[in-house]
């Protein structure tokens, strides 16, 4: 699974050459779902980016707090699972970030070890998502509900002493594949492990609560070097919820 996440260089994350301006998007160390989120999607209006829930909201759902259960889509089933078949068929997205957060179990002990992972130099990446479109039943005239989740895969070298899922990460040359709302079966084909080196190191347990934001969510523990200037400045943590 993937229950926390980074966009803590807004700037450099918007180089991605996702094919859509992102909309305007403070620094977060500590994203966590049903909070708004960045999502670049395609359908038949084109390709645009949009802020959107995490969370996904089935379009046929009563009620959107289901969303609150369905932060992740495993890779394996999504095509078939009646919460998130419709999504793959023609509704996949890319969300952008510069690391995840996983927790790992210890053996004797209650409490899991924080690590952040992400790609070497804090480089920024994109994985790969679905999104709906929900309007409450009985009242069609209503805005809709734009939500999304996180496509996750078994793990690669990295991940595997962490945990035994990870997010799909979708290299820029198959953004359009994943994208592509007409070919199912060709974005199947890009659901595995990250086959490039990735980075992982431990982190408070600061990072436990949503509440908390900023650098300190994403500091090594273990070591005493400092984080890139551009990942040390204070966010702005006023963010709007659906």
């Amino acid at each position: 699974m993937c229950g926390r996440y980074s966009f803590g260089n807004p700037a450099r994350i918007a180089t991605l050459p996702l094919g859509a301006a992102l909309p305007a998007y403070p620094a977060r160390f500590n994203i966590a779902p049903s909070q708004s989120v960045p999502l670049v999607l395609q359908d038949r209006e084109g390709r645009r980016a949009q802020l959107a829930r995490w969370g996904l909201v089935p379009f046929w759902a009563d009620d959107p707090s289901i969303g609150n259960r369905l932060a992740n889509a495993r890779g394996d089933t999504a095509a078939t699972k009646p919460s998130f078949r419709a999504a793959f068929k023609s509704r996949r997205g890319l969300l952008p970030l510069d690391a995840y957060y996983e927790w790992q179990t210890l053996t004797g002990s209650k409490v899991k070890q924080p690590w952040a992972i992400g790609l070497p130099d804090h480089a920024p990446f994109a994985v790969a998502a679905l999104w709906e479109r929900w309007t409450p039943k009985g009242d069609p005239d209503a805005e809709p509900l734009v939500s999304c989740c996180i496509v996750t895969t078994e793990p690669n070298a990295t991940m595997a002493p962490i945990h035994d899922r990870m997010p799909v990460i979708v290299a820029p040359e198959h953004y359009d594949q994943w994208l592509d709302p007409t070919h199912p079966e060709a974005a199947q084909a890009l659901i595995g492990p990250w086959k490039g080196p990735m980075e992982a190191w431990k982190v408070s347990t600061y990072v436990n609560a949503p509440r908390n934001e900023g650098p300190d969510c994403w500091r090594p523990v273990d070591s005493p070097q400092d984080l890139p200037p551009e990942l040390t400045s204070a966010p702005d943590a006023n963010l709007p919820l659906f």
